[in-house]
C-alpha cells in the first residue's frame, strides 16, 4: 500500500469520532444545484438591442437612469446613444438593469 493510504488509515482508527454508517435504505444526500452565474446571453441580447435600436433605459447604481440605445458593447461598457444630449460610454459594473422602453427607434 502507499505511503497516503496507509496513513489515511491509521488516521480514521486514530479518530476519536466513530465512522459514520448510513442506513442500508438511505439515498445518497445531492446538495442543492447552484445556477450558474453567467448563461453567456448578455452579448447577444446587447447586439439584438443594438441591430434593432431598442430604446432602453438604464439604471446605474447610484439610482441615475438614462435613455438611449446600444449603439456599441464590449466587456467592460456599453455605448449610449442619446437623442438631444451627448452619447454616453457607461462601465457595466456601473449598470443596475437595462430595460426596454417601447418601439424601434425611428
Amino acid at each position: 500500500m502507499s505511503p497516503r493510504v496507509l496513513h489515511a488509515i491509521r488516521s480514521l482508527y486514530n479518530s476519536s469520532m466513530p465512522p459514520r454508517i448510513d442506513p442500508p435504505n438511505a439515498r445518497p444526500h445531492k446538495g442543492k444545484i447552484v445556477p450558474a452565474e453567467d448563461t453567456f446571453e448578455e452579448a447577444s441580447y446587447l447586439k439584438l438591442l443594438g441591430e434593432k435600436q431598442k430604446p432602453v433605459s438604464v439604471k446605474l447604481t447610484d439610482g441615475e437612469v438614462v435613455y438611449g440605445w446600444v449603439e456599441y458593447y464590449d466587456r467592460n461598457m456599453i455605448r449610449l446613444t442619446r437623442e438631444g444630449a451627448p452619447n454616453l460610454f457607461i462601465y457595466k459594473h456601473e449598470i443596475m438593469y437595462i430595460q426596454e422602453e417601447g418601439q424601434r427607434r425611428g
